[in-house]
């Protein structure tokens, strides 16, 4: 099965283990160097309607993917939270 990042974006992350759903994928962290995926990025859900902004996005590193459905991922362990700020500050050092 061949797929594209972009079809990543259409693809919903669930944990194996307890079976919950983390929601669609928002972003894919690359390392530009070897050209390899590092991590798959869940953006924050929406707080009172987005008027409070969001919560923080949930990092799964690569590491912890298991499988790819047709339209899901199922990955083993929780994600890493990390606000966008953070992500930001991690790319420019980085």
């Amino acid at each position: 099965m061949k797929s594209r990042i972009a079809d990543l974006r259409c693809k919903e992350i669930i944990n194996v283990t307890d079976g919950s759903r983390f929601g669609y994928v928002g972003d894919v962290e690359v390392d530009l160097d070897t050209g390899q995926i590092c991590a798959l990025v869940v953006p924050g859900r929406l707080r009172l309607f987005g008027l409070l902004g969001r919560e923080e996005d949930r990092i799964f590193p690569w590491d912890s993917v298991r499988r790819f459905g047709e339209d899901i991922i199922l990955v083993e362990s929780g994600a890493l939270r990390a606000g966008r700020e953070e992500r930001r500050r991690s790319r420019r050092e980085g």
